[in-house]
């Protein structure tokens, strides 16, 4: 008697026999597919290829033979659920397939039951989780592989939204599922999701509606998840529409590669539907057993459908099953099945359940399955501790004429690129953005320049654009009523609409105020209000700080905006305003540097100007005069002081501080600075602050810089004291990953460009200063030490000059003085003797001294009875030299 083992791919064999063992001489294997689909079709041929080469190689299985049994489903889940029971009446080991996600998750659970392994190459929903359904295995990657490829290029083209288009079944609506958390995980995200009636149901006028409604929607980046027959449909309908020209993006799934591969030639309607599409396919390295394999394709299919890498995949798994059952065997293992006692009453009947039985050795064939390391058609096979196919990798496919080009690759090893995954292997793991690259594109529309990827939404409705109520400067937003109409204008109204006006395309709007009217809102509520879509953005005053930029993203700031300090001033008299700058030290030492330079220059002055000689009372009146008559000196201005200095001084002092109501400064000062709250004045008006600050109920006002130069151009009672302690800016607000955020940096940053920013500042902004204001705020008083250079560098001359002086006084004594003294009396002079010359010598006028050597010389000469021509000539040959002696030395 011939024993008969069937192991179903897809067909669940049962035995009528409980826990018994035997070898059967023929391994019948089950298979459900849908054969009049693409992948159907090659599927059908692949397995048939790889059960000849099993059966033609005595070695696998030993002498025995594989018979693989085919259950058309016709893409009815009921029908594919029914013809596997039907199979499972029989004792079965091994199921291939199903070939959707629907049929799989009903067959895992009765694979789970009879320990029958589940092997399937199309079934690839993300959510077919290991831990649920340990004895279902995809032999191919499964979406989330596709799904993070999509999300990268998403990524790398730098747009934010995308539409998702998809067939409503458990593997397309999951699929979606995978790309939004890919997507979030890159900052980006799905604007809007388009659900079709499960393949091949949907009808045109339905896929036409979703398409209508996608038209409608901002974000022009749409991917499409389906199969085949509804993927052609829509692209059919979106160029009815309008929707594959200029400005939009279409990524598929590797449904469209499957279509381009096995379909051949493409209609001229389907091509031109198409043109411009990005498309994914499963990456096959190349080998030569795939070049043979695809040699022999048209033979084995007789010309009827073209290769794709799901055929591939099918082959493999077929070899893959075969080489478990091998080592099966060869590891002692018998097909015995136990019979399931609670489907006992239910035996008989046209299905038979009592019939079915656990596969005993279903655990060992499992584990073998997942131990797989061999190459086939695709590749190296292997499975990772999460059962994920070893390095899975895609082509990536850009739709061109009645084919496509590559523009590169993408692996979950390296992401994005245009060099073959198997080099990148031999490389370390590089994700940066740098090291990510595609070649370029031919966009829909047949233009190479990358979309924008987003429009303004043309669906009718307006921009809801919150704008703060306002009642104190309102310079900046306000808020008016013009014949029963709300009208809004003001300095950061102004800058947001000629910025709007700049945008290539127009954005329809309406300013709704937010607050009552009574009092200064509180911005951080208008701006969690952006975030929670209550508005579609907010413009006004509104400080871009860190808790802010959490939740909403900021344009490029229109104006500069920092904290300042504000405090009352008090004049002082002109006649002691210069006492003001330096300290009693700082003077002290100045005083003493001015005598010094007296000093110095009567030292240098004395012997040549007659201004510095005289009497010594009056040489040292002109001294004095000249050390200080640059010191009496008032200022034209008044000198202003405030005991705070500055930020530093508020925060150390005790003074009870004022903030206006509605700004940032209140959670600055306690959260940043750490001021207890009990410290802070809460102020509504530049009029209430100015009262607070006269009648000392706070000390000073911090606020921003913009509030600020407006209140003090109307109240010159008071300073900014210190300097600006924070730097921040105002922008408008937008929601999370908003593009239009970024389109109105760029209009913003053209206003500064082209001198409108500075135009709409002095409309509204521009006062005429206080006449008493400062020009530098700082009144902070001046030490020793920040003088240290400069005195140095003053000592040092001094020390020079004199040193000089010194010296050449020293020569010419030495040539002039001798002359007038006997060599016998001199050598018995003391030595207060010749100090007394000398300084009589210092003190005496240069001309006297000069006169007096030239006199003595003419007296020298007629001692020695020489005649007056000879003298004369003499004299002014002698004089002539010691002039030029002297002009040398000096």
């Amino acid at each position: 008697m011939n024993l008969v083992w069937h192991v179903s791919i897809f067909v669940l064999c049962t035995g009528a026999f409980s826990a018994e063992a035997f070898i059967p001489d023929v391994v019948k294997v089950g298979a459900i597919f849908t054969f009049s689909t693409i992948n159907g079709k090659v599927a059908r041929v692949a397995m048939k290829a790889a059960e000849d080469d099993v059966n033609s190689d005595p070695s696998i299985l030993g002498g025995r033979k594989l018979s693989i049994l085919l259950h058309d489903s016709n893409f009815s889940g009921f029908l594919g659920i029914m013809g596997a029971l039907k199979y499972m009446e029989t004792d079965t080991v091994a199921i291939l397939g199903p070939q959707n996600a629907v049929m799989a998750h009903v067959l895992s659970h009765i694979a789970n039951e009879l320990h029958v392994p589940l092997l399937s190459f199309t079934a690839l929903d993300p959510t077919l989780s290991p831990l649920q359904y340990p004895y279902f295995i995809q032999t191919a990657p499964n979406d989330q592989f596709q799904m993070t490829a999509i999300a990268d290029m998403i990524s790398y083209f730098g747009w934010g939204e995308v539409v998702a288009v998809f067939s409503d079944d458990d593997q397309s609506r999951n699929g979606v599922i995978a790309l939004g958390d890919k997507l979030a995980e890159r900052r980006c995200k799905i604007s809007y999701k388009a659900a079709l009636p499960p393949d091949p149901t949907a009808t045109r006028r339905e896929v036409k509606d979703q398409l209508v409604k996608v038209r409608m929607m901002e974000a022009r980046v749409i991917v499409l998840h389906t199969f085949y027959k509804t993927g052609l449909l829509v692209f059919d309908e979106a160029q009815n529409l309008g929707m594959m020209e200029t400005g939009y993006v279409w990524i598929a799934t590797t449904w469209l590669s499957t279509v381009l591969d096995s379909t051949s030639p493409l209609s001229s309607k389907t091509a031109n539907s198409i043109q411009g599409v990005l498309t994914l396919s499963p990456h096959t390295p190349d080998s030569e057993s795939k070049r043979s394999f695809i040699s022999q394709w048209h033979n084995l299919s007789n010309g009827s459908i073209g290769l794709n890498p799901y055929g591939l995949y099918a082959y493999d798994t077929v070899r893959m099953l075969a080489r478990a059952i091998k080592l099966f065997f060869d590891q002692g293992g018998t097909m015995s099945f136990s019979n399931i006692t609670s489907l006992s009453q239910m035996r008989g009947g046209a299905l038979n359940l009592g019939a079915l039985s656990i596969f005993d050795g279903g655990k060992q064939l499992l584990n073998n399955i997942l131990q797989t390391n061999m190459t086939g058609l695709t590749g190296p096979i292997q499975f990772n501790s999460d059962r994920s196919p070893f390095r899975p990798a895609y082509d990536i496919l850009n739709m061109i004429g009645n084919g496509y080009r590559q523009i590169g690759y993408w692996s979950n090893y390296s992401g994005l690129s245009v060099v073959t995954p198997e080099i990148l292997y031999a490389r370390p793991p590089n994700r940066s953005i740098s090291s990510q690259q595609l070649d370029s594109v031919v966009w829909p529309g047949g233009t190479t320049k990358k979309p924008r990827g987003w429009v303004f939404p043309n669906n009718g409705k307006q921009l809801r654009i919150g704008v703060p109520n306002r009642v104190s400067y309102s310079n900046f937003v306000l808020l008016s009523s013009v014949n029963g109409t709300d009208k809004v204008q003001g300095y950061c109204v102004d800058v947001f609409l000629a910025a709007i006006n700049l945008l290539p395309y127009a954005v329809p709007h309406m300013f709704i105020p937010f607050g009552d009217g009574h009092k200064n809102p509180n911005f951080n509520e208008l701006v969690n209000m952006v975030a929670t879509n209550a508005f579609d953005a907010a413009v006004g005053d509104i400080a871009i700080v860190t808790n802010r930029t959490k939740s909403v993203d900021f344009t490029q700031p229109y104006i500069e905006s920092g904290l300042v300090v504000v405090a009352p001033i008090k004049k002082f008299s002109r006649a002691w305003a210069f006492l003001r700058p330096f300290t009693p030290w700082m003077w002290v030492v100045t005083a003493a540097f001015f005598l010094i330079v007296g000093t110095v220059v009567w030292i240098l002055e004395h012997r040549i100007n007659d201004d510095f000689r005289g009497p010594p009372k009056k040489q040292l009146v002109t001294i004095m005069w000249f050390s200080f008559s640059t010191m009496f000196f008032a200022h034209r201005e008044n000198t202003l002081s405030s005991p705070i200095t500055g930020i530093d001084a508020l925060v150390t002092s005790n003074e009870p501080i004022g903030f206006q109501v509605g700004s940032f400064a209140e959670n600055y000062l306690t959260d940043e600075l750490n001021i207890p709250k009990s410290r802070l004045v809460a102020l509504g008006s530049p009029e209430e602050c100015a009262v607070a600050l006269e009648r000392g109920t706070v000390a000073a006002v911090v606020d921003e810089q913009p509030y600020m130069e407006l209140f003090l151009s109307d109240h010159c009672r008071f300073s900014v004291r210190g300097q600006e302690f924070t730097k921040s800016g105002w922008g408008f607000a937008f929601p999370r990953d908003s593009p239009l955020a970024v389109d109105m940096s760029t209009a913003i940053l053209s206003l500064s460009e082209n001198g409108e920013l500075q135009r709409i500042h002095n409309k509204w902004l521009s006062r005429k200063a206080c006449a008493s204001q400062p020009t530098d705020p700082v009144a902070d008083k001046f030490e020793l030490q920040s003088f240290l250079g400069l005195f140095l560098i003053c000592g040092i001359a001094f020390f020079l000059a004199l040193i000089v002086y010194f010296c050449l006084i020293m020569r010419q004594y030495a040539r002039h003085v001798p002359e007038e003294t006997d060599p016998s009396s001199r050598a018995g002079s003391s030595r207060s003797a010749r100090l007394q010359t000398f300084l009589s010598f210092a003190d005496e006028k240069e001309e006297v001294w000069k006169s007096k050597s030239k006199r003595k010389r003419k007296d020298m000469y007629n001692y020695g009875n020489g005649n007056e021509d000879e003298f004369r000539n003499s004299s002014r040959g002698t004089e002539a030299s010691w002039e030029r002696r002297e002009m040398h030395e000096i």
